[in-house]
């Protein structure tokens, strides 16, 4: 991280390239306010990207997905990735927000019911796998024509 800026006493920090370090209850409220994002993960030993519906669930984001498909095969192998953003090219304007860490799989009966009441996949074809991945590891960026945090625009 860059030195942080002080603008209207709210304290700003930007990170390498000079965009504007997002605080993790701002990457929270991006993550809830997004209805489709990408899960990241290695396959064959080399990057694969999914663009999958998702909810926030407690302190974790949760993706359904089909059993046998390479996404819940990738929660099984270890690291998984996801991100959500919203970019206007015309305005040069946005933001992106990601999470790392370790999935595990929802197999509880009753939290496997809970999520469901509250996510809604809009892929065809069944949802029975359910991976959970914590807000361990969050990280945000946006970057605005005035230079401000995306927390007054979000």
């Amino acid at each position: 991280m860059k030195a942080a800026a002080r603008t209207n006493s709210v304290r700003v920090m930007h990170d390498e390239r000079s965009l504007v370090a997002l605080s993790r209850t701002e990457c929270v409220a991006l993550l809830n306010d997004a209805k489709i994002g990408r899960a990241v993960f290695t396959e064959r030993a080399l990057p694969a990207v999914l663009p999958v519906t998702f909810v926030v669930y407690g302190d974790a984001i949760v993706i359904a997905t089909s059993a046998g498909t390479r996404l819940a095969a990738a929660a099984h192998r270890g690291v998984l990735a996801f991100e959500v953003d919203e970019i206007d090219p015309d305005r040069r304007t946005g933001w992106s927000v990601v999470v790392t860490g370790l999935p595990d799989l929802v197999t509880d009966p009753l939290e496997r019911a809970r999520v469901k009441a509250v996510l809604s996949p809009w892929a065809p074809g069944a949802h029975d796998v359910y991976i959970r991945l914590p807000l361990t590891v969050l990280t945000g960026r946006c970057i605005q024509a005035d230079g401000s945090s995306a927390a007054a625009g979000a």
